[in-house]
């Protein structure tokens, strides 16, 4: 039995820092629908594990296991694109397609989205604390504004948490099937979040069952614009993850093997591991100059309090890329 050696890092950075673009080339919109497949199925296998707060910068992921199929053949690489979502498609002409998405995906530092992900670290390997995604809203939140509030964690659970708050114009959903309220969180140069509340009484786990590509996708087509006032708490998830095990669940299980069919990788005969971290924090921004707190609207708008368990999903508007995806459990913990 050929033992497996650890490399030294094959990591990828992506500054992912959004512009915008008319129109996109079909096989790009295509990668970006498997990608946001991958995103889903990789996201419910991970937020089944655990019940703490979750945070994944997906995107980052699918290009650094899609970096893998060029050192790949046969069965093993088969596999990789099964479980990247990639089927079908041909692994000669996947990196360019990747690098043509995080071509139209890079380029303006308005909004900074660090992310990375690491295969074969050695023993020594730490990820950099830089690996930090840096949002902000627009409208954003206004910190003269912010004051302590209630989350519910549970029933049995309640933390006191920075409740950011804002009355302006956003988009709305409602699925009546899911039962959860999707409301849009604008974000600078082309980007958006998508918060996913589900209503009392309904557990965040039975949202995130139905969360796939396609509900993304359905959800966006039905946000309506309404005047509304909006509380979401301030937090911070640092999240760090070793994903073999999770990737083995999406069928992704003969690279980790001692039959991998690995070509060109120093004579390295599997994997051993893909260790992952992500970084993100949600807060009012410091220079917001509009009065975000004040009320403009001639009577009072409903208000949406983002009080409870929640999902968001980060995703570039233009290309629809799914960028990341997470769940707050509880604020007030990374």
């Amino acid at each position: 039995m050929t033992p497996s050696i650890p490399l030294s890092l094959v990591g990828l950075l992506l500054l992912l820092s959004l512009v915008s673009s008319d129109t996109i080339d079909p096989s790009l919109e295509d990668l970006t629908n498997r990608n946001a497949d991958f995103a889903t199925r990789l996201y419910r296998a991970v937020s089944s594990r655990t019940d703490d707060n979750v945070f994944l910068s997906t995107f980052t992921l699918s290009t650094a296991l899609a970096a893998l199929l060029s050192a790949t053949s046969g069965p093993t690489q088969d596999q990789l694109l099964l479980g990247l979502s990639l089927t079908g498609l041909d692994p000669e002409t996947l990196p360019d397609l990747f690098q043509n998405l995080t071509t139209i995906l890079q380029g303006n530092p308005a909004l900074n989205l660090k992310q990375g992900v690491g295969i074969f670290p050695p023993q020594s390997f730490q990820v950099s604390s830089s690996y930090l995604d840096l949002l902000q809203t627009s409208p954003s939140f206004n910190s003269s504004s912010t004051q302590d509030e209630r989350f519910y964690v549970d029933k049995y659970h309640v933390v006191m948490v920075p409740m950011m708050f804002r009355a302006d114009k956003y988009f709305l959903a409602y699925d009546r099937s899911v039962k959860v309220g999707v409301l849009k969180l604008p974000m600078t140069d082309g980007a958006a979040m998508l918060v996913l509340l589900p209503d009392e009484e309904v557990d965040v786990a039975a949202v995130e069952e139905e969360v796939t590509a396609e509900k993304i996708k359905a959800w966006i087509r039905q946000l309506k614009k309404t005047r509304l006032e909006v509380q979401l708490p301030r937090f911070l998830l640092e999240q760090s993850y070793s994903l073999r095990d999770i990737l083995q669940t999406l069928d992704i299980t003969k690279m980790f093997q001692d039959d991998a069919e690995i070509i060109n990788m120093g004579g390295v005969p599997k994997l051993t591991q893909v260790y992952h971290k992500s970084v993100v924090s949600v807060d009012e921004t410091s220079d917001d100059t509009t009065g975000g707190g004040v009320n403009v609207f001639s009577s009072l708008p409903p208000r949406l309090t983002v009080n409870r368990p929640f999902i968001f999903i980060i995703y570039h508007e233009t290309t629809g890329s799914v960028l990341s995806m997470g769940r707050v459990i509880d604020p007030t913990k990374k």
